[in-house]
């Protein structure tokens, strides 16, 4: 079956999908299969030229569909042959065996119905079940440049019928210090090929060997995505500023308060990285080192572990996490601050994906605040700069935890068995002392133990220019109170945008009170503590949980350490 079998029109061309874009029903098809409804941003700027036979030098950062972008036009253009022996006409050249492997399954069911035979090549694999396949042929061939340059020089590897080059991943490629590589690759392909190159980044010499690769190519590039006024950015992007003795408590505080699904940490060296996943172990965190002092059988047995939960934090040099494409990964770690606004957006770019929210963490020395700006004016987006959360703000991150582990407890039922306990308790104690007590316990069993208490220094950082890099330590503003004093605990805090009169405000507006009736105002992350007169806080809570604050509904209740001034 060719291509002109399957019918060169497309399902809707009036419409918004991916058969609009002019490709072949069988395509089209596939996409839908797949859960595809609307083609991305670079598959929308990228297929069509691709399809009219232009070149391309595509730029966009990672997990925004660069692989349909190319690989959809090149089935299209190759579609099968009808000979038994296949002559391989795509060719895809990636920096890593994990890539190679991705963008292969992904060929593999992009062309499914039209019979594509897709190979990946690449080291640490067995070269004679790679032999094997060669030698009965394969439409497309997705390899790493060392094991495709091995091929070439063995005479397994043909390349005189390719008509569609993809380097993807270029700059990875180059960092990796594949030049010499792609050079001689390139030349056992006919001159009168279809390129695409794609990077997250189109550096001077991508620049260079596009000039080289390339004819006339149509440049595409997607720029970073920005959030529309007024919402939250796909990927929340903070950095704490603390002192390098004090960066893996640190660290493991920041863990505890955002309580991460799957994260990677990146550190610079691989002594570090051994360092640090000790240290987190010892802390009791399940983490894992990848560096390139694996073997590739531990490095597999690394990300299988992390892939299926095992672990829960990989810990990882720039080089040993290329080509890693791990789903529902929720933080990505700096900790350091990279050297290049490039690398920040290779990083992070590995959380937030496939439309995701996602979170980006660096831990920042204070002479590193202009790399942070530099990175700032690269990427076009703004670094919340944060303090590192407080023993206390932990303390009170578990409570909330641990709150809401009741309350699903409570609505999934289940405990009758216990009710016999708290009867006979309630004889003899109040029964909110009992309920109390229970939940005491409970908050114990979520504990850390020691290293909530480990001092960790504030640090004042120089400001370049206003509200960039204010002080990293968080101080009540607004004097305290004298004489009976109650604290009220609101649920929203500096990630949501709140400042101190934005609570002054609601507070004085909706109780009906003077601002010289407020005390302390004390602002972490994700919650906020005010000081009122004791005698006004059941009115404050009653008349703020029929209002909003920045236009977000309001969680309000009494903080239970109320004191006296």
């Amino acid at each position: 079956m060719t291509k002109d079998d399957i019918g060169s029109e497309p399902l809707d061309p009036t419409g918004t999908g991916f058969a609009a874009l002019g490709l072949h029903d069988a395509l089209a098809r596939a996409t839908a299969a797949l859960g595809y409804e609307e083609p991305t941003a670079i598959q929308r700027e990228s297929i069509p030229p691709l399809l009219a036979g232009r070149d391309v030098l595509g730029q966009a950062a990672t997990g925004t569909g660069k692989t349909a972008a190319f690989a959809l036009p090149m089935l299209h253009h190759i579609g099968t042959s009808p000979d038994e022996r296949r002559p391989v006409r795509g060719l895809i050249l990636v920096p890593t065996r994990e890539l190679a492997m991705q963008v292969a399954e992904a060929v593999h069911k992009y062309g499914r119905l039209l019979g594509t035979n897709v190979l990946p090549i690449y080291g640490g694999q067995s070269l004679q079940q790679q032999l094997r396949a060669l030698k009965r042929g394969v439409d497309v061939v997705v390899a790493t440049p060392g094991r495709a340059l091995d091929h070439i020089r063995r005479g397994t590897l043909e390349l005189g019928g390719v008509t569609f080059l993809v380097l993807d991943e270029a700059d990875e490629m180059l960092d990796m210090g594949f030049a010499d590589e792609l050079e001689a690759i390139v030349a056992a392909v006919p001159t009168d090929r279809q390129t695409a190159l794609f990077s997250a980044t189109l550096a001077p010499r991508i620049r260079s060997i596009s000039k080289r690769y390339l004819r006339d190519p149509a440049l595409v590039t997607i720029a970073n995505e920005t959030a529309a006024p007024g919402k939250k950015p796909r990927i929340r992007e903070v950095a704490y500023v603390v002192q390098r003795a004090h960066k893996a408590a640190a660290l493991a505080r920041v863990i505890d308060m955002e309580s991460p699904t799957s994260a990677i940490v990146f550190c610079r060296t691989r002594t570090e990285v051994d360092e640090l996943t000790e240290t987190l172990g010892g802390r009791g965190y399940q983490a894992e080192a990848i560096h390139g002092g694996l073997s590739q059988e531990q490095r597999d047995r690394v990300l299988r572990r992390f892939r299926d939960g095992t672990s829960e934090i990989l810990v990882a040099t720039d080089v040993a996490a290329r080509g890693l494409d791990i789903e529902h990964l929720s933080h990505v770690v700096n900790f350091d601050v990279p050297s290049s606004p490039d690398a920040y957006v290779h990083r992070i770019g590995r959380t937030g994906r496939a439309g995701r929210e996602g979170v980006a963490i660096t831990l920042a020395e204070a002479r590193e605040h202009r790399l942070l700006r530099n990175i700032e004016q690269h990427t076009k987006r703004k670094i919340s700069i944060e303090s590192v959360p407080t023993a206390h703000d932990l303390r009170a991150r578990r409570l909330e935890l641990t709150q809401s582990a009741l309350e699903d407890a409570l609505e999934s039922g289940g405990f009758e068995k216990y009710r016999a306990i708290v009867e006979a308790l309630g004889t003899d104690h109040d029964i909110l002392d009992v309920a109390a007590a229970a939940v005491m316990l409970a908050d114990q069993t979520r504990d850390g133990g020691e290293k909530d208490d480990i001092d960790i220094p504030a640090v004042a950082v120089a400001q370049e220019r206003p509200g960039f890099l204010q002080r990293a330590d968080r101080k009540p503003t607004r004097t305290r109170m004298s004489g009976d004093v109650a604290k009220i605990w609101i649920g929203l805090g500096r990630l949501a945008g709140i400042r101190p009169a934005d609570l002054v405000g609601a507070i004085a507006n909706e109780a009906r009170m003077t601002s010289r009736d407020i005390g302390a105002i004390d602002i972490a992350d994700r919650f906020s503590l005010v000081e009122v007169p004791a005698a006004t806080v059941d009115n404050i809570i009653t008349a703020l949980r029929g209002t909003t604050i920045r236009g977000q509904k309001v969680s309000i209740r009494r903080d239970r350490g109320a004191t006296k001034g």
